[in-house]
């Protein structure tokens, strides 16, 4: 017998044995990727959003010098006072300053350039072509809201107007290990920007860095929140958490009710996902299937990715858009900025 063995040895030396070895190795399943293109919100959308010159308006707390030429008993604060210390007048709660001759005068939502003009135009009714001056002396209405993953979140105040990073050097440092920076976005009337946050704060992209308005809120969600949202011809429609940081397609379809034990027809082989990030959205077909019957690779999901299951045969992501399109207008408030502003904002 240990002759037969030491033969067999031998013999497996050649052209069998590589074969064998080849025989061993676990196959390489194929992608369940079907399609893939992208598509990215115009440079003039973006510029329209994030880089468009951001103007200071007056506020409460703001503190303002006037200054009426020839006429000291205007200006406020007067010459005879400026050295004390006294800067000037301070905007009230209702936004309000008091001047001489003129008494109350509303003030706030104004830029000082608005000022000026206002106050030219009432001093000159009482003083012949009068030359006025504004100058913002201290700025305490700027604020802006840190929200999530910083170490000091809350609200905080500048004495001047800021950029992203500048204002989120506020909240402290960033608990990088606990963010979702996919899902990361800025708040600015009322609105979320599509800023890419993995760009800005992974690769160091100062085209991410965007003034900021006052107001503002910088939200860094947890990885804790992360979810992704499947609609379509499944039984529970809507979000759909990760799991420690992860979740696959069979797994979120299984959560939203889908029994892909009993293969439903629903149309497995078509599903549609959107993904996106900044101002760049990415369009796959995935056949879920072939994922279901192991013949192709598991399809794992990110922040924000919505899943799209058809009950019947679709020709087009356009048609695939119009039947999503109730559904994404129901959750606006909760999708990344990409999509709301490429498909929503018409």
């Amino acid at each position: 017998m240990n002759v037969a063995l030491s033969g067999c040895a031998i013999m497996t030396d050649g052209p069998e044995q590589t074969y064998s070895r080849q025989a061993e190795q676990p196959q390489t399943l194929p992608s369940a990727v079907l399609s893939q293109h992208e598509l990215h919100l115009s440079p003039a959308t973006m510029e329209r959003l994030l880089h468009r010159s951001i103007t200071y308006h007056l506020g409460a707390g703001d503190v303002i010098s006037v200054s009426v030429y020839l006429h000291p008993d205007l200006s406020i604060p007067s010459p005879m006072t400026a050295s004390t210390g006294l800067a000037g007048a301070i905007v009230t709660n209702d936004g309000n300053i008091q001047l001489p001759l003129l008494g109350l005068v509303h003030v706030a939502g104004m830029t000082t350039a608005q000022l000026k003009a206002h106050l030219t135009q009432l001093y000159a009714q009482y003083v012949i072509d009068p030359k006025v001056t504004v100058q913002l002396q201290v700025a305490h209405s700027i604020r802006y809201y840190l929200l999530g993953e910083f170490t000091k979140p809350g609200l905080v105040y500048s004495d001047r107007p800021l950029d992203l990073l500048e204002a989120m050097a506020l909240g402290g440092s960033m608990n990088l290990a606990d963010a979702d920076l996919r899902g990361a976005y800025v708040v600015q009337d009322g609105r979320k920007l599509p800023v890419n946050f993995q760009k800005l704060i992974l690769a160091g992209d100062l085209q991410q860095n965007i003034p900021l308005k006052t107001g503002d809120a910088i939200v860094i969600p947890s990885v804790s929140t992360m979810r992704a949202y499947v609609f379509g011809a499944v039984d529970k429609p809507g979000p759909v958490p990760f799991v420690n940081g992860r979740l696959s397609l069979l797994q979120a379809l299984s959560d939203a009710g889908m029994n892909t034990a009993s293969l439903t027809n629903a149309r497995l082989s078509d599903i549609r996902i959107i993904r996106s990030e900044g101002a760049t959205g990415q369009f796959y077909v995935v056949n879920a299937r072939r994922i279901l019957e192991g013949k192709a690779t598991p399809f794992y999901l990110k922040s924000g990715d919505i899943i799209f299951v058809p009950q019947t045969t679709i020709s087009s992501w356009n048609q695939a858009i119009q039947l999503l399109l109730p559904s994404l207008q129901a959750i606006n408030q909760l999708l990344n900025p990409f999509v709301s502003i490429k498909f929503l904002s018409q």
